[in-house]
């Protein structure tokens, strides 16, 4: 069995141990600082001697140490990244805090925990969260930091008084926040909740029914804070006005950039029917006093303005082609004698493509630019021909 030295100092940076077993670039060691991946905290990282630490693994009895390069067996020392590992201990305190918090004050219990690279998300097992909980929440649980509460390790046999009623049985490690909260938990921690720092609750989303909270907590909030400070800053100094100004001058953009694209749109489908109009006006009458063309490019509400236009100027018949992604558009008039919905049909069922459509209007695709060309030839030497 492999000692887990975090479980009673998580605080240890260095430590001295002895290499038991090697297989390749896996050490087992007697006893290890190395936190592995559990519980939803990440594995520590750092240094076995001369080798860095890529991954550490928990095999129930005894943790695997994943290393960039061999390692002989006997004496060696350990280095724990402290950064990373003071990282974790903040925001595995912080979820603690977090969880205790939203069950003392509105009876919500977290179902999971995770901790990523940036931010960490708890599950809480309730269907709707409003806003004003959540900053209640954030505002009692920043309270708590400021109290600089104790935060106690230790070891019991059937433990009372859990937040969360743990399946494993025999001694369990308890982690405990003074006078707030008692969990069964294997993870590292901080000391007091005053290391924790601050705690920022961010995003919420619905999952399965439950709510999904994202936090950062410690030095990740003050560099999140920072990052978006200076990305505000940035928008503010954009619309010439001041951070707390930024968000009204920012929603009126969005308004007129939509308006604007309004009027953008409206005149680009009025400008597609006018050339629709004037291409009728120039297409020479085929057999049968039918107007017929064909036109490559993407398919847009311009494109269908432009046929619409087209077709409805006299008997006429539109042909409007894409290669990326493989689609046409067919439009006919009223007095042309063809069926658009049934031509496109035809037309898609020899290639392996789909479509389909109105008498007048239909749209298909191709399976690829060869089947594309097999339509066109298609339908301009049968039906517009």
């Amino acid at each position: 069995m492999t000692e887990r030295l975090y479980y009673h100092d998580a605080y240890a940076r260095e430590f001295q141990a002895d290499v038991i077993e090697v297989n390749g670039t896996i050490a087992y060691l007697d006893r290890t600082a190395f936190y592995p991946a559990s519980g939803g905290q990440p594995f520590d990282i750092g240094a076995l001697g001369l080798a860095r630490v890529e991954e550490v693994i928990d095999e129930e009895d005894r943790i695997a140490h994943k290393l960039d390069r061999p390692v002989a067996v006997g004496p060696i020392t350990g280095r724990i990244d402290w950064g990373r590992r003071f990282d974790h201990m903040q925001q595995h305190t912080g979820q603690h805090l977090l969880s205790s918090v939203f069950e003392e004050l509105f009876d919500m219990r977290t179902l999971s925990f995770h901790m990523g690279a940036e931010v960490s998300t708890i599950e809480l097992g309730t269907p709707t969260l409003a806003a004003a909980q959540i900053i209640a929440v954030e505002r009692r649980a920043n309270e708590l930091i400021a109290e600089n509460r104790e935060v106690q390790v230790t070891f019991e046999e059937a433990p009372e008084g859990l937040r969360k009623a743990s399946e494993r049985e025999g001694t369990l490690r308890i982690v405990a926040i003074a006078d707030l909260d008692r969990s069964a938990c294997g993870g590292t921690h901080v000391r007091r909740t005053g290391e924790i720092g601050s705690i920022l609750t961010r995003k919420m989303e619905k999952v399965r029914g439950n709510v999904r909270i994202e936090f950062v907590a410690g030095l990740r909030a003050v560099a999140r804070s920072r990052a978006e400070f200076e990305a505000l800053t940035a928008v503010a100094k954009s619309y010439s006005c001041s951070i707390d100004e930024a968000p009204r001058m920012a929603a009126a953009n969005v308004e007129r950039v939509a308006e604007l694209d309004k009027a953008r749109r409206k005149m680009a489908g009025e400008l597609a029917a006018f050339e629709g109009v004037a291409l009728h006006a120039a297409t020479p009458e085929s057999a049968g006093g039918i107007r017929r063309a064909v036109r490559n490019g993407t398919i847009t509400e311009e494109t269908r303005a432009f046929a619409n236009a087209f077709t409805a100027a006299g008997k006429s018949a539109l042909l409007w082609l894409c290669e990326d992604p493989p689609s046409f558009l067919l439009a006919v008039s009223k007095d042309s004698g063809l069926n658009a919905g049934v031509i496109v049909k035809q037309a898609v069922a020899e290639v392996g493509g789909r479509g389909g459509g109105s008498p007048q209007s239909a749209q298909g695709s191709a399976p690829s630019k060869d089947g594309l060309a097999q339509v066109e030839t298609r339908i301009t030497t049968q039906w517009l021909s």
